[in-house]
């Protein structure tokens, strides 16, 4: 297979987030929907998966294999960077769903909290038995 040329924004990328061409499995399969007989009969469509996650994109969007390839690796690059985003922002929110948790009442609602607690528990003082003065 011939080497890809990559512009160095992608291969930044690609390197930022630690892909490697040793991780990645290319093949190519026939594309669907329009085009007729040259999608038909051509290998066109990129399938590159990226082994150590799994992650699999597909690229049809030129007509020619090494600019799919291109753009495969560039789609591939954009989902591994929203799962990272989305795991930095579920662990952010489990530590701020801690602190919020964790942190003391304000002065104001904990005194309406034990204001209410001390009339709830002169209501139950109340409910004594009745004893007769005979």
């Amino acid at each position: 297979m011939a080497a890809l040329e990559l512009d160095p924004a992608l291969e930044k990328r690609l390197k930022k987030l630690g892909i490697r061409d040793e991780d990645l499995t290319e093949s190519f399969i026939r594309g669907t929907g329009p085009g007729g007989q040259k999608i038909n009969k051509t290998a066109s469509t990129v399938v590159l998966r990226h082994t150590p996650t799994g992650t699999e994109v597909r690229c049809q969007r030129e007509r020619s294999q090494s600019a799919n390839r291109y753009w495969a690796r560039a789609e591939l690059c954009d989902q591994l960077e929203a799962a990272r985003r989305a795991a930095r922002l579920e662990e952010q929110n489990e530590r701020e769903k801690k602190r919020r948790q964790s942190r003391p009442r304000p002065k104001g609602l904990q005194e309406k909290i034990l204001k209410t607690k001390h009339k709830r528990s002169e209501v139950k003082k109340s409910r004594g038995r009745i004893r007769s003065n005979d």
